[in-house]
């Protein structure tokens, strides 16, 4: 690799700290290639990332930005996952992890705040921010159902009267 490929790599580096809201440290301890794959398509699909860059790259793309602190993080064969949602990327790490011993999670941070393994795990727990929009939508939306229920059940119950009215005088 080139001077120039390395200060792009860093450029690239930099510019995912700089949009990303969680950074979650793993270690590979000889995965394949078929896991690697695995690994990279759920998170492509949960819209995470994952890369596994030098660690000298990486800790030069670390100065200055707000994921800082995890340099200590960065000892032998690490990868990141990244993600906008906070916690797609912990999610799938957390879970790729239950099915392998050859993938480990080190650390991270979310924002200038640095996540312990357990940090991480716990942030993994929490609903993703597609979940949190439904039931929110979901809160929203039932209290307006539970008044249109209201206000139109009086009105049917006149129209049942008034019907057992009518079908008692037909008969």
């Amino acid at each position: 690799m080139d001077r120039a490929q390395k200060t792009e790599q860093v450029a690239q580096l930099k510019q995912t700290f700089e949009e990303t809201a969680v950074v979650v440290v793993t270690r590979n301890l000889g995965m394949t290639v078929a896991q690697s794959t695995n690994l990279r398509n759920r998170m492509r699909d949960a819209g995470a990332s994952y890369k596994v860059a030098k660690n000298t790259l990486t800790l030069i793309a670390l100065e200055g930005t707000t994921y800082a602190p995890i340099s200590d993080l960065l000892t032998g064969p690490t990868a990141l996952a990244t993600s906008t949602d906070p916690v797609a990327a912990a999610k799938v790490a957390v879970d790729f992890a239950k099915t392998t011993d050859r993938f480990e999670i080190v650390g991270g941070a979310m924002g200038d705040t640095v996540l312990d393994v357990a940090g991480v795990r716990a942030l993994a727990e929490l609903p993703s921010l597609d979940e949190l929009r439904a039931t929110i939508i979901g809160l929203i939306q039932a209290p307006a159902s539970k008044i249109a229920r209201t206000i139109n059940e009086p009105g049917a119950m006149l129209a049942r009267v008034i019907g057992a009215y009518a079908a008692k005088e037909d008969a």
